[in-house]
């Protein structure tokens, strides 16, 4: 695919009764995506199934917390995340995402299931915006990226271990 064009700053929004849902592979890429989904993200069908999930990553999201969602999911448990998603034309939309493993008939896990709901604006605007631009930061001030969202990891679980909370219980108490 090419290059996105520019961030535009304009958000999109959603109706509070729909709900976003795609599926992944193991490897995360797209294996099923709603009209939701499609409809905010700018993306057909075509374009979206089997491209990796990250193409919707907004630069504005720390990695840390997309390293904490893939560590939860991939050991089996689902997790809440507050997310900014990039749309194909530049624009921006905030989600609450759920996200669980996929599961065989063997209890093997064979992909991931996203449902994405809208998210309260008080926390996102007080807490979450706030937080993600600390962690950003912290992530920018590192040459190496893995550096980085190391450097920001520790960030926020030394800040969840100071709430004595979990990721999950922090989330869905906002």
């Amino acid at each position: 695919m090419k290059a996105l064009p520019a961030l535009t700053g304009q958000e999109r929004h959603f109706d509070a009764n729909e709900v976003i849902v795609s599926k992944t592979d193991l490897k995360g890429k797209i294996t099923y995506a709603n009209q939701v989904f499609l409809r905010l993200s700018g993306y057909t069908e075509q374009e979206i199934l089997g491209a990796p999930h990250n193409l919707i990553r907004h630069p504005d999201m720390p990695r840390c917390v997309f390293k904490l969602l893939w560590d939860t999911i991939a050991a089996g448990k689902e997790i809440f995340a507050y997310v900014v998603n990039r749309s194909k034309n530049g624009d921006h939309y905030w989600v609450l995402a759920h996200v669980t493993p996929s599961y065989d008939a063997n209890g093997r896990i064979i992909g991931y299931h996203s449902n994405r709901r809208v998210p309260r604006r008080e926390p996102l605007d007080s807490v979450i915006i706030p937080t993600y631009r600390a962690l950003c930061q912290v992530e920018k001030q590192n040459p190496n990226p893995r550096d980085g969202m190391a450097a920001s990891l520790d960030v926020i679980v030394n800040m969840l271990k100071e709430k004595g909370t979990t990721y999950d219980e922090w989330i869905l108490s906002l």
